[in-house]
């Protein structure tokens, strides 16, 4: 059994989160010239755009049927989205974000330069805009994550195309096949649920007048009963699941334009992001004891080990010094943890470290933490040591995958205030155009906590999902249980959307990589 981790006392004094906000915003332009600093800030503004972008593109979604069914007024509803979805980023956590950076691999991610890396995040932002305004305009709804995933495969595999190097290894296979098989089973998931749920309620909740009400499209309620406004439950119901999809989009949605700032920031201002410069003497206790504890572990399991890594600590290569170029490579697993715990023992405050120091010291935990999550999926590797070794992996990474609250409530801004602009092209489609018959509350309930609670549920696995997949799915299985059925058209034109965003977006991002390398 390993030791429990050292207990570290901190008696530093706390400076408060404004303060260091304002120290974490002025490291950016540490070291920069100044042209690359205009850069930079464009980049920030670019992300920000794309947000904003996402916020008016997917809020659609969330306000749709809220809108059509007379539940709230169009502008009371989008406020309401914008509200949430600014909550949802402050509270989603980071899990999504560093999914999305992690598509990249691990060794563009550790080796990226100033240069390379503002051109490969305006290029796969750019495309990601680009794809994005035009099925807005269309009024198609169009996924942004769909969008984005392709936009960063873009990059990766004409990274590998121009270094030279394998296109297999060019993206985080294993990363990006669990991230597809999501996008993939998420409406699939969503218009069976959406569709059991409408079967249910008609089947349950029909037996008296005041409970068939809930099945009237807006149309049939005013005819009926002289109302435009839904029955007070139902309403409150479909209020409610509203505010739960606003919420769900921006813990999920949100966290990607947080992953993406970060990105940014590590790879053209490393000297203040590269490592939490917050953390205190017990995180990085705790990272440091991370790296004692897998060292102890291999060393236990050494024999069935070492057909997967090489533990013996030899002398690291000089290619693995600060500032030089560095790959993650198992066989020097030994080395690598020998020198994470050299340049952790006794670090109370990354402060102690030179910037290079910080960079190299980032590239060592995050080789350690991918090489412990390969080893946890082996098939020798018991399910308790799994366990064990992924949370080791968390440990690691618990001061390298992080984001400062100025980036947090500056995408949730941009997520909210995009909310307020241009949603009614895709509102149009989602709450008219899929079912061949007008939308009836129980339709709307069901489409509507079906999403939030998938989406909610992939945000806080780290599966980014998109959640117009997921809502469109929900509704068009409602539409289909009910037997009202969809409109062809409608349905094909997503799903030629659908298929298209993939190979537009690599070979847009991808092609403006290409350029864009042709002039650094």
């Amino acid at each position: 059994m390993l030791p429990p981790p050292a207990f570290v006392t901190d008696n530093a004094p706390r400076s408060c989160p404004t303060y260091n906000g304002l120290t974490s915003m002025l490291h950016l332009f540490t070291g920069l010239e100044f042209h690359t600093g205009l850069l930079l800030v464009l980049a920030l503004l670019f992300v920000l755009i794309y947000e904003a972008i996402n916020g008016f593109h997917d809020t659609a979604n969330a306000v749709a049927t809220v809108i059509y069914t007379r539940a709230m007024r169009a502008q009371f509803a989008v406020v309401m989205a914008g509200v949430f979805n600014f909550f949802g980023v402050l509270l989603g956590g980071l899990s999504v974000a560093y999914a999305i950076v992690h598509l990249l691999p691990t060794d563009l991610l550790l080796n990226v330069s100033s240069a390379h890396g503002l051109a490969m995040v305006f290029s796969l932002l750019l495309a990601a805009i680009i794809w994005n305004l035009g099925t807005w305009y269309l009024g198609i709804s169009d996924s942004s994550s769909h969008t984005l995933i392709g936009a960063i495969s873009g990059v990766g595999l004409t990274n590998a195309i121009v270094t030279d190097s394998s296109v297999v290894d060019a993206l985080n296979i294993p990363k990006m096949i669990s991230i597809f098989m999501s996008l993939i089973l998420s409406p699939a998931i969503g218009f069976v649920i959406a569709g059991l749920m409408i079967f249910f309620l008609r089947r349950y909740w029909s037996g008296t007048k005041k409970r068939r009400r809930i099945h009237l499209t807006p149309a049939e309620r005013e005819k009926k009963d002289g109302k435009r406004k839904p029955p007070f439950w139902t309403r409150t119901a479909l209020i409610l699941s509203a505010v739960g999809v606003s919420f769900s989009h921006g813990a999920n949605d949100g966290q990607k334009g947080i992953g993406l700032i970060m990105l940014v920031l590590i790879g053209v201002a490393p000297a203040g992001f590269v490592m939490n410069m917050n953390s205190n003497g017990y995180d990085i206790a705790k990272t440091h004891d991370a790296v004692v504890h897998l060292q102890q572990y291999y060393e236990t399991h050494k024999p069935a080990l070492n057909h997967a890594i090489e533990n013996a600590p030899t002398v690291a290569e000089s290619s693995d010094e600060p500032g030089g170029e560095f790959h993650c490579d198992s066989t020097r697993t030994g080395a690598i943890l020998n020198q994470a715990q050299t340049m952790l023992d006794g670090i109370q405050s990354y402060e102690e470290l030179t910037p290079d120091q910080r960079n190299h010291a980032r590239r060592l935990l995050m080789c350690i933490s991918d090489t412990a999550n390969a080893v946890a999926k082996l098939p020798e590797t018991s399910s308790k040591d799994a366990s064990l070794l992924k949370k080791l992996s968390n440990d690691l990474l618990y001061t390298v995958e992080y984001a400062p609250l100025w980036i947090i409530i500056a995408v949730a801004l941009a997520l909210s205030l995009g909310t307020m602009f241009g949603w009614q092209r895709v509102a149009v489609t989602i709450g008219e155009k899929i079912g061949k018959k007008g939308m009836t509350y129980a339709q709307g309930v069901s489409a509507q906590v079906t999403a939030a609670v998938s989406i909610g549920v992939a945000s806080y696995t780290g599966m980014p999902v998109s959640t117009t997949q997921v809502l469109s799915s929900a509704v068009a299985g409602t539409m289909v249980v009910d037997g009202g059925g969809v409109q062809t058209k409608t349905i094909k034109s997503i799903a030629l959307a659908w298929l298209l965003t993939l190979p537009v977006s690599i070979v847009l991002s991808g092609g403006l990589y290409w350029l864009s390398l042709l002039f650094i």
